[in-house]
């Protein structure tokens, strides 16, 4: 029995006094949801710290869940801080906005995913920061590119859409030379087909929303550093903007981390089956992907990730004959079955897009064959499947003339 005075029901509904014993445990971890966190006494309230995770204290700063996926995350990437924003595009405009400032430059590859250099060319700009695109397969251009003035260099493995893969750890040596940050979208690596900190960066960006999710139901993204100070800047810039992520999707990831190995693992070898099968097909002039010795940066695949046991993704682009128009293009991701139309990556379903590659890229990228580009992200379908809705698309579309 409680030793609290007798209340009206109204207040004991909210002042109950029971609580749980400890000592439950379940493959699940407890869902603790929260703004309001209680004190015990007015000198805890003022002693506790939120910076090194030691207590909690509101809301934004953390609960016991999302210290869990934080701390995993740390352990898949080999990072010993994690921050948790509401989408990728957030925790990479989270690393812009902490380490620049007016008069700053940050260097971007041009293959970067879209939204970092739009990023750049909007807010950053705005703010008086300023940017310049550098050609990833060149760690040369790199080199020449570098300025006084700069402070940050993105760098990412592999390339969005056309899927480069750069010799990261020159990219990385170039700008630690010179004393500058480097920041890699580890998205396509998803901490599995390589280890990102062995290369030398300084802040792994990771868009959880892609494979950790994998079900294409949550958008979340993490930062992810392993010096204590860099982590601190993050981590104040993170607290003034607000930045927070629900529980219940810090939960969805949860549950579906101790998959993502085996998910990843099969994404990969769908992927690497369709993309040596398109290699064959006489409609495609060029089949992007880096496990394919054709495929710009196989070697520094190979080298990096495993010597070629390693990861690879889902991921792979085919690009079109000139002779195919735009509309026969569109045509063909029309009549697909199986690969939905529709952006992101790393669910169950698989994707198609048909981009225009000269919108995307200051110069046409050495190494890409001219033509239409289309990715294709493999789901967890069965791949004959798979091979058979692209080869249908084809035939319809060649068949309709």
């Amino acid at each position: 029995m409680s030793n609290i005075p007798a209340h009206s029901a109204q207040t004991t509904l909210i002042h109950h006094p029971y609580t749980p014993p400890a000592g439950f445990a379940a493959p699940q971890a407890g869902v603790f949801k929260a703004s309001t966190v209680f004190f015990p006494n007015v000198a805890a309230m003022r002693e506790r710290e939120w910076k090194d995770k030691s207590g909690y204290t509101y809301g934004l700063h953390g609960t016991p869940t999302t210290y869990l996926l934080e701390e995993r995350l740390c352990h898949l990437e080999g990072g010993l801080q994690c921050l948790l924003a509401p989408s990728g595009l957030a925790a990479v405009a989270l690393v812009g906005i902490a380490l620049l400032h007016t008069g700053d430059e940050v260097l971007i590859p041009d293959n970067a995913y879209g939204p970092n250099k739009t990023f750049a060319e909007g807010e950053l700009r705005q703010w008086g920061i300023t940017h310049r695109v550098y050609d990833p397969m060149n760690p040369q251009d790199l080199a020449d590119k570098i300025s006084p003035q700069t402070r940050l260099v993105w760098v990412e493995a592999a390339g969005s859409v056309t899927l480069e893969f750069p010799d990261l750890p020159a990219l990385v040596a170039i700008a630690k030379a010179q004393q500058v940050l480097v920041a890699l979208d580890n998205t396509w690596g998803a901490g599995l087909a390589f280890a990102p900190f062995d290369t030398g960066i300084d802040v792994s960006v990771h868009a959880l929303t892609k494979y950790p999710s994998g079900g294409g139901d949550v958008l979340m993204g993490s930062v992810i550093t392993r010096d204590a100070d860099l982590h601190l800047r993050l981590k104040l810039s993170h607290m003034r903007l607000g930045l927070g992520v629900g529980v219940n999707d810090v939960e969805a990831i949860l549950r579906s981390l101790p998959s993502m190995a085996l998910r990843y693992r099969t994404h990969d070898e769908n992927a690497r089956i369709l993309a040596h099968w398109c290699d064959q097909q006489p409609e495609f002039v060029q089949v992007l992907h880096p496990a394919l010795a054709g495929s710009p940066g196989h070697e520094h695949w190979k080298a990096l990730c495993k010597n070629g046991a390693g990861g690879a993704a889902g991921l792979f682009s085919v690009v079109f004959d000139e002779s195919w128009s735009q509309s026969k293009v569109d045509a063909f991701c029309n009549a697909l079955r199986l690969f939905r139309l529709g952006y992101s990556w790393g669910g169950t379903v698989s994707l198609v897009v048909p981009y225009d590659l000269d919108s995307m890229r200051t110069t046409w990228p050495a190494g890409i064959a001219r033509g239409t580009v289309v990715r294709f992200c493999v789901g967890l379908e069965t791949v004959e499947d798979l091979q058979a809705d692209i080869m249908q698309a084809l035939r319809g579309v060649v068949a309709g003339g």
